[in-house]
């Protein structure tokens, strides 16, 4: 059975497994043992941490086969972002040229490097072994967040974002690094990416240009980027979108994808989830069976799992209760999903 639960020391292995088959690709799960170890570090403190406000608490989770103990994906969430390291985005934005002697005016758009999400919340380290990934699979992992929100609304900053990967060839070669940035930083992408990643951040301030970067003197392949996520990550924006976040014309300063973003009181698993108590048995009318999540409403043991139930009388099996660490009457979180959105 696969479940969903917090990162911890004894995680290392397969945490680094899936750094490397990540190949680079994502910022926050770089192939560095000291970064990696710092994941789990967080993680716990994050857990055992009193919090009446969110901070710079980090939580990250793991998506393991309880049978053969491997460990198949990871996410995370940020409390809030740009606490104790600057948070960078580009918004785009229109600026206006006007000549009333000649009689023009234009409206030229142009990108602002700007700290607009520092405070935000934020969803993060999205990463699926790619011999797993299904739609039950990439549900499970990244809507198991959401469950624990809702459980400590408190931890978690009223807004929350997501930045998706933008565009890049096979090789992770990004077109808007190569016409953009790789003229200020003097390395490649990924070399970029990964310094980011083991949060050596202060480069970017150092070398970014701070002045309004015009749109139109971008080639066409940078300026077809701006917004898109990698092809790959199209099914996880169609996830989020569903969820209830919007694009609003923010970019990742490297390599454009979109930034999405909502209010977290109104994500749709944060908000339509339910608190109910575990009952142990066995459904009796299959016909009646819904896919749901359930956890339960511990912190520091948090866990999570995809079942089917039937929601007029939902009961979890003794294995199940098992795993979320639950006991017949004991408080647990049931989000029913649709059929549909999971293929």
């Amino acid at each position: 059975m696969l479940l969903v639960r917090p990162l911890n020391f004894t995680d290392i292995q397969g945490l680094e497994r899936l750094a490397v088959i990540s190949g680079g690709s994502m910022t926050t799960l770089p192939a560095n043992r000291d970064h990696l170890g710092e994941l789990i570090n967080s993680t716990q403190q994050s857990l055992r941490k009193a919090v009446e406000h969110p901070g710079s608490e980090s939580y990250h989770f793991v998506l393991e086969d309880t049978d053969s103990g491997e460990i198949l994906g990871v996410s995370g969430i940020d409390a809030a972002v740009g606490i104790s390291t600057p948070f960078y985005s580009y918004r785009i934005e229109e600026v206006v040229h006007a000549s009333s002697e000649l009689q023009i005016h234009n409206r030229v758009p142009a990108l602002h490097l700007c700290q607009d999400y520092t405070g935000a919340a934020r969803l993060c380290t999205l990463f699926l072994d790619s011999a797993h990934r299904s739609q039950n699979n990439l549900h499970l992992l990244s809507r198991a967040r959401m469950l624990l929100i809702a459980q400590f609304p408190e931890r978690f900053a009223p807004r929350l974002i997501v930045e998706l990967q933008g565009v890049a060839d096979e090789e992770h070669r990004s077109p808007f690094w190569e016409c953009l940035g790789r003229h200020f930083f003097n390395m490649d992408f990924t070399k970029a990416n990964y310094l980011t990643g083991i949060n050596n951040k202060g480069f970017i301030a150092d070398l970014m240009p701070h002045y309004p970067v015009y749109v139109p003197l971008l080639t066409p392949e940078a300026q077809a980027a701006l917004g898109k996520p990698r092809p790959d990550m199209e099914e996880v924006m169609a996830l989020l979108e569903n969820e209830g976040f919007n694009y609003r014309g923010y970019v990742d300063i490297f390599d454009a994808g979109p930034t999405l973003e909502a209010r977290t009181d109104n994500v749709r698993s944060v908000r339509q989830n339910q608190q109910t108590v575990a009952r142990i048995g066995e459904s009796s009318d299959e016909a009646a069976l819904r896919p749901a999540l359930i956890s339960n409403t511990s912190l520091e043991n948090y866990r999570c799992l995809m079942t089917r139930i039937d929601p007029a009388q939902p009961v979890i099996s003794a294995e199940q209760a098992n795993l979320l660490q639950v006991e017949e009457g004991g408080d647990i979180r049931l989000l029913l999903l649709e059929e549909a959105e999971l293929g």
